[in-house]
């Protein structure tokens, strides 16, 4: 590797466990509330300038929103796995070739879920029974959201690139940048020009092809092996079949984990705009509190990758281990104070009567089972980094999807009360943790990395 290779990436093979994660995870940490920040602020500026039906139609699109570009994500950690091995490895040649390959294939992607975003729209929203007084406004959002869609996955897959060899910084230095245009778009369309949903819809696509603009730039002008040149991207058979056993049914996994939050969302359209508005308001906040866990978790699969890469698993294994305290750690801190500001919390999108009680209910009932999300995030991130995502794709599917569908199947046929349909997510997430601690402690998951150390045993 080159010198230069060193100045903003981190070799993680090396040195204080705790002290790499924490400093890798709080400028991925500051990025995801920024990027956090995209859709909060869209569902703030329309719910104080539009009305409960317009921040109802925001929170209505989300899981619609998460399957596809989830689906993308999913290749994008594939690509970042191979990438942090190939690091780790000090595989020049095996980097180069996963940084373009995966650039080609987000090219294919971008046009792929572009079309289908923009065209499948207003069918998943009345798969999703969303009420007329919403519909409207929802499917203009959506497809606004997604013709520009190719602006986020090149940010995606470009800091994707920067953080598998370590340099979480300037992913996190376009974040901001692109959070603030975000947020002074959508004032200046919402509440200056009038253009209501449409404005925040395309305050969030510029915003967002910005990010992506200077993500390439540095990419395209980095002088380190990881710099991508245009004129070499391409899809290289081989490394693109590595990128496919990792991306592949992590992808699957998401897409299919939303697509039956869009089930879930259909449960809770049928209690009307008032109490989606509340919904959408709790998952705005709530999801704050897992952005320390998420970071921790996305630090923790590239010292995974590049750990396993040099050959040290009882390292990884470590890493893992620190990873679990400190997601337990911050998760809890967090949950203290939005419990006890539920309703003030929720006051700061909508002040409508019927929309802060569903807002602090859903708060005060299903917060507290998230740290049981840390488990499976602690594991999952794991996984990924040792390459075994078909694990994680069973486990997740048959806990959040088969079981979950299941259970709001039941309870709302039986009893009907939106208590119970809003258990839905926790009891999911309990199922979810019980059975990927139980696989990660079987160790089946050490044969995902048996290709590796075969490979790297030929070119030796």
């Amino acid at each position: 590797m080159s010198a230069a290779l060193h100045r903003r990436d981190i070799d993680m093979t090396a040195g204080s466990i705790t002290k790499h994660l924490i400093l890798f995870a709080l400028p991925m940490l500051l990025g995801n509330i920024f990027q956090q920040l995209y859709n909060t602020v869209d569902s703030i500026v329309v719910g104080t300038f539009v009305g409960k039906e317009a921040l109802a139609a925001v929170g209505t699109v989300g899981p619609i929103i998460n399957m596809l570009i989830g689906f993308f994500n999913g290749f994008a950690s594939g690509a970042g796995v191979i990438i942090s091995r190939a690091y780790g490895a000090h595989d020049r040649a095996q980097l180069r070739s996963a940084i373009h390959t995966a650039m080609g294939l987000t090219l294919l992607l971008s046009v792929l879920l572009t079309a289908l975003g923009v065209s499948l729209a207003p069918v998943f929203l009345r798969m999703m029974k969303t009420p007329d007084d919403v519909l409207s406004e929802a499917a203009a959002y959506l497809r606004i959201y997604f013709a520009g869609a190719t602006g986020l996955l090149f940010y995606n897959i470009g800091a994707g690139i920067l953080r598998a060899v370590g340099d979480s910084m300037r992913p996190l230095y376009f974040l901001i940048f692109s959070a603030v245009v975000n947020t002074a778009l959508d004032l200046l369309f919402v509440a200056v020009f009038g253009w209501g949903i449409v404005g925040v819809a395309v305050a969030t696509v510029a915003a967002q092809l910005l990010s992506a603009l200077l993500v390439m730039i540095i990419l395209t002008r980095e002088q380190a092996d990881y710099r991508v040149e245009l004129r070499s991207i391409r899809l290289e058979r081989e490394t693109l079949s590595h990128i496919l056993t990792v991306g592949l049914p992590t992808a699957v996994q998401m897409a299919i984990t939303s697509f039956s939050n869009v089930f879930v969302q259909s449960y809770i359209n049928r209690f009307g705009a008032s109490c989606i508005a509340g919904w959408t308001v709790f998952n705005k906040v709530d999801a704050f509190i897992l952005l320390p866990a998420g970071a921790l978790s996305l630090a923790e699969t590239t010292f995974v990758g590049q750990n396993i890469g040099a050959g040290d698993i009882e390292r990884a294994k470590k890493g893992t281990s620190t990873t679990m305290r400190l997601s337990f750690l911050t998760t809890f801190l967090l949950l203290v104070p939005t419990m006890l500001f539920s309703r003030q919390l929720v006051t700061i999108f909508n002040s409508d009567p019927e929309v802060l009680t569903y807002g602090t209910r859903f708060i005060l009932t299903i917060t507290p089972f998230y740290l049981t999300v840390v488990v499976s995030q602690t594991i999952a991130g794991s996984l990924r980094g040792a390459g075994d995502a078909k694990a994680c794709m069973y486990i997740i599917l048959g806990s959040y999807v088969v079981f979950r569908q299941i259970y709001l199947f039941v309870v709302y046929r039986i009893w009907g009360t939106l208590l119970l349909v809003s258990l839905g997510y926790p009891m999911g997430w309990i199922v979810g943790s019980v059975a990927i601690y139980i696989y990660y402690k079987s160790n089946r998951w050490k044969k995902a990395i048996t290709y590796l150390q075969t490979e790297k045993a030929g070119k030796d």
